[in-house]
């Protein structure tokens, strides 16, 4: 054998090794695997054969360090979200499950619209779950993503939980490469805390079921503190200068509508002028777009902690309003 076809060999070898890579002999994981023993009686040897079939996925390192949100600009995400096809079949899922959103509505106060929307921004109505493992997913993240190892450990205790809790199999689970599942892309914690069992087969499916998938989108709405008949964000023109001193990256809304006001910028007679608000600017096709944005916007950047977000769910669900 000559010497480049033995070093072919070696490094074929290498290279599978390093393909079929796992976790059971990282450090970080082996600390992990004993604290869930102690801490929540987990049998060491299932945590073992678990974190021995682990993989890291070098494919999730890069898509989490380029989000969409925070590479794109509004002209761009909305493209992503806002079609012809996205809509159409967010009314054709709210027709086919019209009487659960309605219930859902009736519980929890949000309407229908909203929480398809969150459905349809999430997964395309349940067709786009995810196909990461989410053992994969999470343990890539919580030993091999120092920038949030402390989260994402977090929440690959919580999937254990959960697969426990649940009687899933843990490798069997299926998520985006955050390790989010279900209709609505729930993370295990979310899963662990808001899903809830919509239809009475005392089991909180997000996964597989529809139906407990949009009563539990609406429960974290209203747990979230989402103010049912309350509008969302309304579009406003600018002039002069004062009002930038109002635009900030914050999220949270801080300013009176009253202080908005006094900006220069009109604010529609039907609004309570001590509302609190926020002044948006985001880039469009044709140049900066000003939004006036309220409580129940900030409600749904707690789903996803973005104003693009929240502003793609927010004018998907108008479209499905229209007829």
């Amino acid at each position: 054998m000559s010497f480049t076809v033995r070093l072919m060999v070696v490094l074929s070898f290498c290279f599978s090794i390093y393909a079929h890579a796992d976790y059971l002999g990282n450090q970080d994981a082996q600390v992990f695997i004993d604290e869930m023993v102690e801490k929540h009686q987990f049998e060491k040897s299932k945590l073992q054969t678990i974190f021995k079939q682990a993989e890291k996925k070098d494919s999730i390192l890069k898509a989490i360090s380029r989000p969409a949100e925070k590479r794109l600009e509004w002209s761009g995400y909305r493209k992503i979200f806002l079609t012809k096809d996205r809509a159409a079949k967010g009314k054709a899922f709210i027709k086919k499950y019209r009487s659960i959103f309605e219930r859902a509505e009736e519980v929890y106060g949000v309407p229908p619209h909203i929480v398809a929307a969150i459905i349809g921004v999430e997964t395309r109505y349940g067709q786009h779950k995810g196909s990461y493992r989410v053992v994969d997913a999470l343990s890539t993240l919580a030993f091999d993503y120092p920038p949030r190892s402390k989260f994402f450990k977090s929440e690959l205790e919580q999937v254990l939980l959960l697969a426990k809790e649940q009687s899933f199999k843990p490798l069997d689970l299926k998520g985006s490469y955050a390790g989010a599942m279900g209709y609505g892309q729930f993370i295990p914690s979310s899963y662990r805390h808001y899903a809830v069992d919509f239809d009475g087969d005392d089991v909180a499916d997000i996964l597989d079921n529809p139906v407990d998938a949009i009563g539990s989108v609406a429960n974290y709405f209203k747990m979230h503190r989402w103010h049912a008949n309350e509008p969302v964000t309304f579009q406003v023109t600018v002039e002069g200068s004062e009002y930038k001193a109002l635009i900030n990256k914050k999220l949270k809304p801080k300013n009176t509508l009253a202080e908005i006001k006094a900006a220069g910028i009109e604010i529609p007679k039907e609004y309570e002028l001590t509302q609190v608000a926020k002044l948006q600017e985001l880039q469009g096709d044709d140049g900066p777009e000003y939004w006036v944005t309220l409580h129940n916007f900030y409600v749904i950047t707690r789903y996803n902690h973005s104003h693009l977000y929240a502003m793609a769910v927010f004018q998907l669900a108008k479209e499905l309003l229209e007829k």
